[in-house]
């Protein structure tokens, strides 16, 4: 091969790109000496546009299609360069394909939570996750924007200034639908719609389209979700007092059966029967403060006020006489325990007391002794 056809094979004659991978936005084409012969094959196929640079400056842009590369075909550039006449000889330019696919299944998520004001459970942090789909809508304006001079842009260059984008407008629209936490899961489309909305000015900035968003999912912390699961129970429960009733109704039928149970259980059993009653007389009072003025729950009888005594060193109760009484008889209330009432200036012991001095039996005494025979 001779010099002449060395320096024919140098020149370009069909200008294109195959795009081997599934990320990349910006590929500029190489070749020897940024040379290309004139009459050269332009190849731009569907989701590409090529764009043409000539010292520096955006020239001529070629939609899919097959050109021959004249200076008919290169006005732009044919008037920077000062072609009047056209061109017999090899010019220089830089070439860059943009790829117009949908760069789909592009992942987004919080890093950290976001705070925001719940009306229901007040102060709450969320975690949301979701995907998206982006294209180049003006390659021109990518090159200019994001791409620069690189020869070869993909979407992990910009994938992070994105996502950064996604999570300050999501947090944002988060605030501003004003949703309950509860009811976010039968909000997605909705919210994906307005976040989509919201990102598309800024994405458009950088010559970019989100083609489709989606929320995929709100989780919410740990405690959130305890206390969503309390309150269903609470639900399945239904009626409190009748609840609270027949739980210490099965206590008591547990302990009958169990007649030789340690004082400890005793002792439970005759504070869990109390705790149950004073949580249906508050059940009891809440409803009655419900109620119209006309069927308002009468006030508590005379001389029934509880007792709230200290077992264990810890204060317990208010009791009710009935449980005071089994309490004595579990031993589990003596004279020298400590009680207080509402009237009572102090604490003072049991025994002290003239209503529940009574609850003690004054221990009989022993048999007299049996005289000798």
């Amino acid at each position: 091969m001779g010099i002449f056809e060395k320096l024919r094979a140098e020149f370009i004659d069909i200008v294109e790109w195959l795009d081997p991978t599934n990320d990349t936005m910006i590929h500029r084409f190489e070749r020897y000496n940024n040379e290309i012969k004139n009459g050269a094959k332009l190849v731009v196929r569907e989701s590409q546009v090529a764009v043409f640079v000539s010292e520096g400056q955006v020239a001529d842009v070629f939609q899919p299609g097959m050109y021959t590369l004249t200076t008919q075909n290169l006005p732009i550039m044919s008037t920077l360069r000062g072609w009047k006449y056209g061109f017999n000889s090899p010019f220089k330019a830089e070439i860059y394909f943009a790829n117009t696919k949908n760069f789909t299944d592009r992942k987004w998520g919080t890093k950290n939570p976001i705070m925001m004001r719940d009306p229901e459970f007040g102060p709450i942090r969320l975690r949301a996750f979701g995907n998206y789909a982006v294209r180049i809508k003006d390659p021109v304006k990518v090159i200019r924007a994001v791409a620069g001079t690189d020869g070869q842009f993909t979407t992990d260059e910009i994938t992070e200034q994105l996502k950064n984008i996604i999570i300050t407008r999501f947090s944002d629209s988060l605030a501003e639908s004003k949703i309950p936490a509860i009811d976010m899961a039968a909000q997605y489309n909705e919210l994906s719609k307005l976040l989509q909305e919201k990102i598309m000015p800024e994405f458009e900035e950088y010559g970019l389209e989100v083609t489709k968003f989606l929320v995929e999912n709100i989780s919410f912390p740990p405690e959130v979700e305890e206390a969503i699961d309390k309150r269903n129970s609470m639900g399945v429960i239904g009626n409190l007092q009748n609840f609270m009733q027949y739980q210490a109704a099965k206590s008591m039928e547990t302990a009958a059966k169990n007649p030789s149970g340690t004082a400890g259980e005793g002792i439970g059993l005759g504070m869990g029967f109390a705790m149950a009653t004073q949580m249906a007389g508050m059940f009891q009072q809440q409803q009655g403060q419900n109620q119209p003025q006309g069927g308002a729950m009468p006030p508590p009888v005379p001389g029934s006020i509880p007792y709230h005594v200290v077992v264990g060193g810890a204060q317990s109760g208010p009791f009710t006489m009935d449980v005071l009484r089994q309490m004595v008889m579990q031993q589990t209330l003596t004279r020298d325990t400590l009680v207080w009432k509402q009237g009572m200036a102090a604490w003072a012991k049991a025994s002290e007391v003239p209503e529940l001095a009574a609850l003690f039996v004054p221990t009989p005494p022993g048999p007299p002794p049996v005289p000798p025979m």
